[in-house]
């Protein structure tokens, strides 16, 4: 099986060493396709973005932002199956539906970095076939863990998974100020170690991840309600919290109970 992926960057470098197939990477940047096809060694390869060569499998992995016209560009390529590793996922899926009709069809969205591979990948399957059975099970073979799923759920799950997580860790670093040596709590320590990991990222990535999702607004209306509240409403907005991640706990263990949508 031989894969062209569009997109060399850190997503398509690490897809293109998770799968049994291959590859050849195509970019914008001629260098970073060159750097990926380097890092993935064997026979990996690149090629023109403007070719017209076609592949068993075309894999998107460019910023959810430009996936629907690289999707356009590109679907002719692939003979078989297109996916796409954007991290949305109506919108690419729609636009496979529309340029590829007669292939098998996925959207992959691999919740880690690249560095903390394996993990889980979210998986929506619109149209199934050997192909896609075949570059999946080579996933769960580098030890990742599949979590199918459908757009709709996916897409509403990084509204607050993504947007409003990261807002909210972006906001504590804007607002906090730098505290005295022995004065951290471990909550703050927390924080602290969580905006470390989101401020090392790249900052387009987080850009997109705000444009593309909803979320953001929830972190600031809630701030401004504690901001705004006495000590009376403070103590109901405390307990609304806890009630709220007590239901969302229950739901996860009646899921894990009932199988959920893992593999």
């Amino acid at each position: 099986m031989d894969v062209l992926i569009v997109g060399a960057g850190a997503i398509g470098t690490w897809f293109g060493r998770a799968v049994d197939a291959t590859v050849a990477f195509a970019d914008v940047d001629a260098d970073a396709a060159a750097t990926a096809a380097d890092t993935v060694g064997a026979d990996a390869d690149v090629t023109d973005l403007e070719g017209t060569d076609s592949y068993d499998v075309v894999c998107l992995a460019v910023p959810m932002t430009h996936v629907v016209d690289a999707i356009a560009d590109h679907a002719d390529r692939a003979e078989r199956a297109i996916v796409d590793l954007s991290g949305v996922m109506d919108p690419p899926l729609e636009a496979m539906a529309t340029h590829a009709p007669t292939l098998e069809r996925a959207s992959l969205h691999p919740l880690f970095a690249p560095e903390r591979a394996p993990g889980s990948i979210a998986v929506v399957r619109d149209e199934s076939g050997p192909v896609l059975d075949a570059l999946l099970e080579s996933l769960t073979a580098r030890g990742n863990t599949l979590v199918e799923t459908t757009a709709t759920e996916h897409d509403g799950a990084m509204e607050t998974v993504q947007a409003a997580t990261h807002a909210a860790v972006l906001s504590f670093a804007l607002a906090a100020d730098s505290v005295p040596d022995g004065f951290e709590t471990p909550i703050y320590e927390e924080l602290r170690s969580l905006t470390e990991q989101v401020t090392e990222g790249t900052p387009r990535v987080y850009a997109d991840i705000q444009q593309t999702f909803e979320g953001a607004d929830a972190v600031a209306d809630a701030a401004a309600r504690i901001a705004d509240a006495d000590s009376d409403a403070l103590e109901s907005l405390y307990r609304e919290a806890a009630q709220q991640w007590q239901r969302d706990d229950c739901a996860d263990a009646d899921r894990s109970t009932n199988g959920g949508t893992t593999q």
